[in-house]
Parts: structure tokens; sequence; C-alpha cells
């Protein structure tokens, strides 16, 4: 019976010091991956310059259009002659652009009074209809600027200042 015990204490020593050295094992890789973990989670502290510009959003530039638009709507709305004016500011995130706009500006005042023109009166007594033709407006512009220059930012708004239907 004493030769049993001698085996049964050998055999619980070596499982206590392999359970120990696997504990130890575990509790360096747990440690070790958690480490990492934070590390990509928290960064390294440096960001990437295309990462920096995307979060830091540039403030607006503005610039207004002087001189306002008038069109006639002679044919529409029961025979009646109509007009239209508007006063339109742009903006932008870049002063390029802004600086696009008023180098082209005789070719973008000629497409937004087409654009202009080519509406309905009635269409544009409902608040859709002058935000399509807001909305119009902006695409019109970032056309141009695009075909004309090689930005690659463009207008972000067109805001009416005024627009007045009579």
């Amino acid at each position: 019976m004493a030769e049993k015990q001698d085996d049964i204490e050998v055999a619980e020593e070596k499982n206590s010091k392999t359970t120990k050295i696997l504990v130890i094992v575990i509790a360096v890789l747990l440690l070790a991956v958690i480490g990492l973990g934070f590390y990509m989670f928290m960064g390294n502290g440096e960001k990437d310059p295309a990462e920096q510009s995307e979060a830091v959003k540039q403030a607006p530039v503005y610039y207004s259009i002087e001189e306002p638009f008038i069109v006639n709507f002679s044919e529409q709305s029961e025979g009646q002659v109509r007009y239209m004016q508007v006063k339109m500011k742009v903006m932008a995130r870049s002063q390029a652009v802004i600086d696009a706009v008023q180098t082209h500006q005789p070719a973008i005042q000629h497409e937004l009074l087409m654009l202009l023109y080519s509406q309905n009166y009635d269409g544009l007594l409902t608040s859709e209809g002058t935000q399509a033709l807001q909305q119009a407006c902006l695409e019109t512009i970032n056309r141009i600027l695009k075909s004309e220059t090689s930005l690659e930012n463009e207008l972000e708004a067109v805001y009416f200042t005024s627009f007045l239907m009579q």
C-alpha cells in the first residue's frame, strides 16, 4: 500500500505542475490578446493624413452671384405674363472652387438662365418645385466646373437669397 501512495503523490505533483504552467500560459496569452486589442482600438496615436482630412471638415466659403436672374413665363399660367427673379449664393469648402466659379461665371450664368427659362411657373409654386430647382442649379454649376476645371472638390450647396415670382 505504501507503494500506491507514492505513485499517487508523484502523479498529483505532475498534474499540479502541469496545471500551474497551463494557467500561466493561458494568463500570458490572454494579457497579450487584451493588450493587442487595446492597441488596435486606441491606435498608436498617429493618424493617416487622409483620415485627418476626412475627420476635420473645412469651414464653408460662400460666394454671392451679384446679378439676379430674371426670366419670364409668357406662355404659361393661362396666358398671363409671369416673371421670376432669383438671387443666389453658392457654398463650397474650398476657396479654389469659389475661384473657379468666379472664373467661369459667364458660362454658369448662361446655363442657369437656360435652366430657369425651362421651368414651369406652376411647378415652382410648391416648395418641392423650388427645392428641385435649387438641386438642378447645384448640379448644373458642378457639371460646368467639372468640364472646365480639374478640381477634386465641388460646390456643396446653392442658396436662393431672393426668390420672387409674380
